[in-house]
């Protein structure tokens, strides 16, 4: 058995997919590569395919009609038979040390005493014509080289785990049911989101593992691009509201982790609402407020008269500026979109 399915998710990627399979090939036979062309028009599938032919024991190429990011990392987790399973998207790459730490520890973990549901390692945001790198690590929030529970969580406001930081033990996803939307954007705070009330014991390895990369005007976390499909993130932000209040978390150290990320969401969705600066949005931002208050009132409280809800509802134009300035601010700081 495989001790590492690794699924990428592709669609008309043909300008950089081999950047990131080359990457991931380094892993040899202890890795399954699954290349998911979800429906493509360009050499997607041609590419995939030379590959499965070249490493018939590694690279896997799965071809299915579109039906977006989630239905494709949906394919790599119902084909996928490695141990543990990680999400490369087409245009990002991991870097070669990292990587041979990352299944190093993995295949340490496998004959310990116990059972870890959830590796986790930092990211680095390759951003386009960027001179300093910005690396996503938890050294001063999670326990370092060392098995761990949620109790030992520690993340600061702001900080919280991306699916490029995650590395799930497969059959935890199997056994969960995760099942991500098609056609919709920003899922994978999904997957990063839904499995947590399955995990148990963590394992944080502080190595700078995987290369997000960030930039392209068309990459679905432009800012221009998330205000075009915001209702795909609003569906995204539903469906974490909906996954929280099912849940029935009784670990309150995961309630408290579960219920930052989701507050960081809803913040993300109410800053691309008032940036659309139409009337339109900020009906769909109300909406917003109002769904959650109806599915749950201890969600709504804590999401609205907590520190961003209470600073992305402030009042007028003036209060709605001021968050924006805000918000800048942060986005400076911290490189995003």
């Amino acid at each position: 058995m495989k001790l590492l399915s690794i699924a990428i998710p592709c669609y008309n990627s043909e300008a950089y997919m081999e950047k990131c399979i080359d990457s991931l090939l380094v892993g040899g036979e202890d890795v399954e590569i699954l290349v998911v062309d979800d429906g493509s028009s360009d050499r997607t599938a041609e590419i995939a395919d030379v590959y499965a032919e070249k490493y018939p024991t590694i690279v896997k190429a799965i071809h299915q009609e579109n039906g977006g990011h989630g239905e494709a990392v949906n394919a790599g987790i119902r084909n996928a038979t490695g141990l543990y399973f990680k999400v490369v998207d087409s245009d990002d790459w991991v870097n070669a040390e990292a990587y041979a730490q990352i299944l190093k520890t993995l295949e340490e973990l496998i004959r310990g005493s116990e059972t870890v549901d959830l590796l986790i390692s930092n990211f680095v945001y390759e951003k386009q014509g960027a001179k300093r790198k910005r690396v996503m690590q938890y050294r001063h929030c999670l326990p370092v080289n060392e098995v761990f529970g949620w109790n030992k969580v520690h993340m600061h406001k702001g900080k919280y785990l991306l699916m490029h930081s995650m590395i799930y033990r497969t059959k935890l996803l199997h056994d969960c049911g995760l099942e991500l939307p098609k056609h919709t954007f920003y899922v994978d705070n999904i997957f990063a989101f839904e499995p947590l009330v399955h995990v148990k014991k963590m394992y944080y390895l502080d190595v700078n593992f995987y290369r997000y990369f960030i930039g392209r005007e068309d990459q679905s976390v432009n800012e221009a691009v998330m205000i075009k499909r915001i209702d795909q993130q609003l569906r995204v932000n539903r469906i974490m509201v909906d996954v929280f209040h099912r849940c029935r978390c009784n670990n309150r150290h995961l309630r408290k982790y579960m219920l930052s990320y989701l507050e960081i969401i809803t913040t993300i969705s109410s800053v691309m609402l008032i940036r659309a600066e139409t009337q339109e949005a900020l009906d769909k931002k109300k909406e917003l407020m109002e769904y959650i208050r109806e599915e749950d009132r201890w969600i709504y409280h804590r999401l609205r008269w907590g520190i961003m809800g209470c600073a992305s509802n402030l009042p007028g134009k003036g209060g709605r500026k001021t968050f924006i300035v805000a918000y800048k601010l942060c986005q400076k700081f911290y490189g995003f979109n």
